[in-house]
């Protein structure tokens, strides 16, 4: 605990002016501002090695339990039919993703595992797809680290972007959560942008994110059989690819549904979570490398690059069209 107490702390303290600042300028929100704050203390400042633990503790473990306390403000209904209706828009975002990382793969010339773990990456939840399907294809660290780099750029640009270009095209709140929720690779950007747009986009794209992040299952075991076909001896293991905050999220959900808890502790449950999403962005912020990005070279980025627009610009036409 006491490992990662300066990091934590050292969050803590950019995320509560990042939290009054989101206050006052609503259009870039407190997640939106932690992260660039972090972004831009990085920068300047090369931070003592203690500050690494708690900050990475914050950037993952803070933003999964926010996401479990978001599920106590959420109705279990409208969870299951918002997750069954936005099937076919998840479908289609994998889907591109893994065509297109494929086929510009193929034109540009990356490594095979490279290629796949960008589009896993894009096509699911970033980071975490990539934990879970790098040990199946024997990713080797050098292409591992390209993939999250890359995957990490776009989940910044879109925490950014997305929500500016909702605005401009007028998207309701509803049809922006579906999009946001569809189109950006991780977690964590999903929920900064969403929930910068607003309380109903957030919700929205939060439900469908995590129905997006349980397809890492079908798509790893996939590519554990076809590995298997090959010759390799990878395995599938499911415990590891099923992301355990996901549980949680629905039992909070079960709990708020059953009335157990009464309406003013959801609501500061609610309005905890959101302050622990400041400070999740914060570290991510904070444990932005710029230059480290810069540094996996032109192609894996263009991959990136590719991706991320087709996902965005397919799931953009579906939310408009239904």
């Amino acid at each position: 605990m006491y490992k990662t107490f300066p990091g934590i702390l050292l969050c803590l303290l950019i995320a509560v002016p990042a939290w009054f600042l989101g206050q006052l300028l609503p259009i870039t929100g407190g997640a939106v501002t932690g992260l660039l704050l972090g972004m831009l203390l990085a920068g300047f400042w090369r931070y003592p090695a203690i500050f690494i633990p708690g900050i990475r503790i914050a950037s993952k473990r803070i933003l999964q339990a926010a996401i479990i306390l978001l599920g106590f403000q959420m109705n279990l209904g409208t969870v299951a039919q918002q997750g069954g209706k936005s099937l076919f828009l998840i479908f289609s975002a994998i889907t591109t993703a893994l065509l297109i990382s494929f086929i510009i793969g193929k034109i540009l010339g990356t490594a095979a595992n490279e290629t796949i773990l960008i589009g896993v990456g894009t096509a699911i939840c970033g980071g975490s797809a990539i934990a879970a399907v790098s040990p199946v294809i024997e990713a080797k660290d050098s292409e591992v680290a390209s993939a999250v780099s890359v995957i990490f750029l776009f989940n910044i640009i879109a925490v950014v972007i997305f929500p500016a270009l909702g605005r401009l095209i007028g998207m309701d709140d509803g049809v922006f959560g579906a999009w946001a929720g569809a189109a950006i690779n991780d977690t964590s950007s999903v929920v900064a942008a969403s929930y910068s747009y607003s309380g109903t986009a957030g919700d929205t794209a939060t439900i469908i994110k995590l129905t997006r992040t349980l397809f890492i299952i079908p798509v790893t075991l996939g590519l554990a059989l076809i590995r298997s076909k090959k010759g390799s001896g990878s395995r599938f293991n499911p415990r590891k690819a099923f992301p355990l905050f996901i549980a949680f999220f629905v039992i909070a959900c079960v709990i708020n549904a059953s009335g157990l808890i009464s309406g003013h502790i959801t609501s500061a449950l609610g309005s905890i979570s959101k302050f622990m999403i400041v400070i999740a962005m914060t570290a991510i912020g904070l444990g932005t490398n710029l230059k480290s990005l810069a540094r996996h070279g032109k192609k894996p980025i263009l991959l990136g690059l590719c991706c991320w627009v087709s996902v965005a610009a397919v799931t953009l036409l579906i939310v408009n069209l239904t």
